[in-house]
């Protein structure tokens, strides 16, 4: 039990940094990407939603458990 209260804070600011990346990565512009055609995007828009909503997800774990 102690090992996990000491480690947890450190693996949710990690899910956060992977998290937070891979919504970066989806929302980078591309030469081919047209941001009026989701059909072009590399992420569709409920992934984005998503990967938005569990970011916040964590920041409130972080902010209210950590």
């Amino acid at each position: 039990r102690e090992a996990f209260k000491e480690k947890f804070p450190g693996q949710v600011e990690h899910c956060m940094r992977l998290t937070a990346e891979r919504l970066q990565a989806v929302l980078t512009k591309y030469a081919d990407t047209d941001v009026s055609n989701p059909d072009t995007w590399r992420a569709s828009p409920k992934e984005i939603a998503d990967l938005a909503i569990a970011l916040n997800y964590l920041q409130e774990v972080q902010r209210n458990i950590c």
